[in-house]
């Protein structure tokens, strides 16, 4: 897993019954802490655009949502984020708005991150669990359809949010028209296989260096905490060599979360809910990922998208899982020219997989 599911882009380094939301502004100052009571109202005018942040109660906390598309009548895309700790809302007007005439796209930031994080910080010693996010995400679903006017949402996940999803999808198979998941992880990583390629593509390549910042980190599994995020590092200077570029404007936050204020939030999030997924002694939570033990049966269709180059979530052990899976329809996209973060080839699949199979969700 890696610590960023897009590349860091700080500087350094639905749900209940009440709504409380506040219009994001485009001024740089960080989204505001005490955000207004607002009602929860549903959309009554399919045509009408919305753009909203805020709190909103999900399991019994205060967690921040980002809702927005060009017509609140279009089907929604319930967007769950990776890391853990890595919320997509400081970044994904520049990635996703093209998706906006055709989707409204809702996300959350998850327990442990981001401005979730801002208004409920968490000890280490204080354990983020699966099932927890599970149910939180559920509701952030239930509260969606509801105030949207719909009887499903499409659900969309990676890197750590496809093993999210796929918890999701299965314990609420009911909420969701599809299920949209990419880079998927099936077991505890990183695995000997990513190990192996990495080091093959750093010894051809005569990367001395790369290769001893690996081999250094000895056998898995690991118990040094920064031993992933280290040898993550070297994963993807590899990937960018064999992957279409990000655009300049994908790596900058909107405005409002372009402080210094949400930076250390942001950090501290990340800090803590990484620390949770890889343990302090390699004991964490994707110590323990095995999606095979969930069973095949998944009640809606999945499509899964997969970069070609992607060293932390190969091909092969996402294309086994995806022929162990069954559902009522199932698509597999290798694309070329990406890796295991989106790029514009690995956006494009995804969309295009959205309108041609889930535009007519209920």
């Amino acid at each position: 897993m890696t610590k960023a599911c897009m590349p860091r882009m700080s500087p350094p380094l639905v749900l209940a019954s009440s709504l409380l939301l506040a219009q994001a502004t485009a001024q740089a100052q960080a989204p505001a802490a005490g955000a207004a009571h607002l009602p929860d109202t549903v959309c009554r005018t399919p045509g009408k655009a919305v753009d909203e942040t805020g709190y909103v109660t999900i399991g019994g906390i205060e967690q921040w949502v980002r809702i927005k598309g060009n017509s609140c009548g279009n089907p929604i895309v319930l967007m769950v984020h990776g890391g853990p700790g890595n919320p997509t809302t400081p970044w994904a007007d520049a990635v996703y708005q093209a998706w906006e005439k055709d989707f409204t796209l809702v996300q959350w930031d998850q327990r442990g991150a981001g401005m979730t994080w801002r208004r409920n910080p968490l000890a280490d010693d204080v354990p983020l669990r699966v099932e927890q996010l599970r149910d939180d995400g559920l509701e952030v679903a239930r509260y969606a359809a509801r105030r949207f006017g719909k009887r499903q949402v499409i659900l969309m996940g990676g890197s750590w949010s496809s093993v999210l999803g796929v918890h999701m999808a299965k314990a609420g198979p009911a909420l969701f028209c599809g299920f949209l998941t990419s880079s998927q992880v099936v077991g505890p990583l990183p695995a000997q296989a990513s190990l192996d390629a990495t080091l093959a593509l750093a010894r051809a390549a005569g990367d001395q260096d790369s290769v001893a910042r690996i081999t250094a980190l000895g056998a898995l599994p690991w118990t040094d905490p920064r031993a992933p995020g280290i040898f993550r590092r070297v994963m993807r200077k590899y990937e960018r060599l064999r992957t279409d570029p990000v655009p300049k404007a994908w790596t900058v936050n909107a405005p409002a979360y372009a402080t210094l204020e949400y930076d250390a939030d942001y950090t501290a999030g990340e800090d803590y809910s990484w620390l949770q997924f890889v343990g302090l002694k390699g004991d964490g939570i994707a110590s323990r990922i095995d999606l095979y033990k969930l069973g095949p049966a998944f009640a809606m269709p999945v499509y899964m998208v997969q970069g070609q180059e992607d060293l932390l979530t190969m091909p092969a052990p996402g294309k086994r899982y995806f022929d162990f899976i069954q559902a009522p329809r199932k698509d597999y996209v290798l694309v070329p020219r990406a890796g295991h973060d989106p790029n514009p080839p690995m956006v494009d699949a995804q969309y295009r997989l959205l309108k041609e199979h889930l535009s007519s969700c209920p």
